[in-house]
């Protein structure tokens, strides 16, 4: 990266909703630098723009203006082709539903994103493994989603997220759906890898107890950041 220590950066980023002849502005002119090996929440009351924002970034929805560069890439000029690639190099993603195939098992669902993005069979089940490893449930890989908790479904989902060694993983809500015990226990491990393997975490939250945990918070209103809160 020609700034080594930056490896999310928006620039008057905006996006518009269009439903018939009605447009809804969802994020106004942000403007957002992450560093590298960061963990950041970015947090505020329901329709702020949160998880529009988390989207904007990843690549997962396009922008109407501005722009995003991930590492050295700006996003917003690569086709749909080049950013399914760099996204499945580059990043991964939990989400609050964990998002996990109900026939598949654990450890298949971990081998998935490996498979797709050309891996052989061998390679993606030692990967899968070790990232199994990496969340503590290695035991736990022949078992399918239904007869797994919710905090070890997420934990699975993390595993999937971490599989590719991406340098940065997008979170939305990733303790939305858990019980304070297993918040508790998916936040330290998210922290212990943030530390231990210096991956950027980008989590959207309404959780304080979550942001608390985190190096910066991004508070939002209205489609912008809260500067006044910064």
């Amino acid at each position: 990266m020609t700034q080594s220590s930056i490896i999310v950066s928006a620039k008057n980023v905006e996006k518009i909703y269009k439903s018939g002849d009605l447009e809804v502005p969802a994020l106004k002119g942000v403007d957002l630098q992450v560093n590298e090996g960061e963990m950041i929440a970015i947090m505020g009351p329901s329709g702020c723009g949160k998880t529009t924002l988390l989207n904007c970034l990843s690549g997962i929805d396009s922008i109407n203006n501005g722009e995003i560069i991930i590492g050295e890439r700006p996003i917003h000029e690569l086709s749909d082709d080049e950013l399914s690639d760099f996204r499945s190099r580059f990043m991964g993603f939990v989400f609050q539903t964990y998002n996990l195939l109900p026939v598949l098992t654990a450890q298949e669902n971990v081998e998935l994103p490996l498979l797709i993005s050309g891996h052989s069979q061998k390679e993606a089940k030692s990967r899968a493994i070790a990232s199994l490893d990496t969340v503590n449930l290695v035991d736990w890989g022949g078992h399918r989603p239904t007869e797994l908790s919710g905090g070890q479904q997420q934990r699975v989902a993390i595993a999937r997220a971490l599989v590719n060694n991406p340098s940065i993983v997008w979170a939305d809500e990733p303790t939305g759906n858990l019980d304070s015990q297993n918040e508790r226990e998916i936040m330290e491990l998210i922290t212990r890898l943030n530390r231990e393997n210096g991956q950027t975490f980008v989590l959207v939250t309404h959780a304080d107890s979550v942001g608390a945990l985190t190096d910066r918070i991004i508070y939002m209103r209205d489609g912008l950041i809260d500067t006044e809160r910064m």
